[in-house]
């Protein structure tokens, strides 16, 4: 008897689970389900569109993670990936420094980028212009980008 018991219930977990999915899926602007599920893949990425085209540096660090200090001529990248924590608290902030000025800016937080009942887009590709007056994040529906203040 405890065997069929136990047989139901995982066939109920089971359904519900695919159900949990296909709805997770049906608020995204994508096939996946970023932004519902815990540990999803990110990857950002970080352009130098100084306007003056000088070379800038990037350091970036979350709580428990110092991704180094980079240094970007004009129209070079930077690239991590990452996976959102079970308690959707990920956060990594970056230092912009090119010359006379120094920057730091939220370049991934949970309740911006990873949010579907959030103002702005869940991006599991986060691609970031960085100009002097304001970082903007592309839309990869081919919208304007979506450009922020920066912190300090």
């Amino acid at each position: 008897m405890a065997s069929i018991t136990n047989q139901i219930f995982i066939f109920t977990l089971t359904i519900f689970f695919l159900v949990f999915l296909k709805a997770s899926s049906a608020f995204e602007n994508h096939s996946s389900t970023n932004g519902f599920l815990p540990f999803a893949s990110k990857h950002v990425i970080i352009i130098n569109k100084l306007i003056s085209r000088a070379t800038m540096t990037v350091h970036c660090t979350n709580k428990g993670e110092d991704l180094g200090v980079k240094t970007l001529p004009f129209g070079a990248s930077f690239d991590f990936k990452f996976r959102v924590n079970l308690r959707k608290t990920t956060r990594y902030t970056c230092t912009f420094e090119w010359p006379n000025t120094k920057a730091t800016f939220d370049i991934f937080k949970v309740d911006r980028d990873d949010n579907p009942r959030g103002k702005y887009r869940v991006c599991s590709e986060c691609i970031w212009n960085i100009f002097e007056l304001s970082p903007c994040r592309d839309r990869r529906d081919g919208g304007q980008p979506e450009c922020f203040r920066w912190d300090s």
